[in-house]
């Protein structure tokens, strides 16, 4: 039997698991909306959701090298699309989904100097992860960042690493 005092630490173990990436160390760049350059747009693989996708300036100089450097920040903005009357996602003329509300912003920060207090396990070569609800907070997810992104080593680790290099 679990006894209260059990669950209530079981209650925050998951808490912190669940959290999304690791914004204990990646933190939410207030103001990119105006300072980051939108470099795409497309639907998410599950669907479900539109991203745009922002870099910053050290990211938009550093591709064409073919590896970000340190200091590297890319955003992907997660909408929520706008759905008919049977649930399925309105898409425009243009196959993009519509999108209704924002619904969480994920970080990829890339730094060589790193708290050794972040674990290896938890970056992918100098990048680490964080997702964060459209007003900046920590967002609970239950998505292993790392393993995702893993497998994509040849593209600095990134889904939309063409779409940056062409921008």
């Amino acid at each position: 039997m679990i006894k209260p005092i059990g669950l209530t630490a079981l209650a925050i173990f998951t808490t912190a698991v669940l959290a999304g990436g690791n914004p204990e160390f990646v933190g939410f760049p207030a103001g990119y909306q105006d300072d980051y350059t939108r470099y795409h747009v497309q639907n998410r693989a599950n669907n479900k959701q539109v991203a745009e996708m922002y870099a910053n300036d050290v990211a938009l100089k550093s591709v064409k090298t073919g590896k970000l450097e340190a200091g590297s920040v890319i955003i992907m903005e997660v909408y929520k699309p706008v759905v008919d009357g049977d649930g399925n996602p309105v898409a425009g003329s243009d196959g993009l989904f519509e999108k209704a509300k924002l619904a969480a912003v994920a970080v990829m920060e890339r730094r060589n100097d790193w708290s050794t207090e972040f674990s290896a396990d938890d970056r992918t070569d100098g990048w680490g992860y964080a997702l964060y609800d459209p007003s900046g907070a920590p967002k609970e997810n239950d998505l292993d960042c790392v393993s995702c992104h893993a497998p994509l080593a040849g593209q600095e680790f990134m889904f939309s690493f063409d779409q940056l290099s062409a921008h």
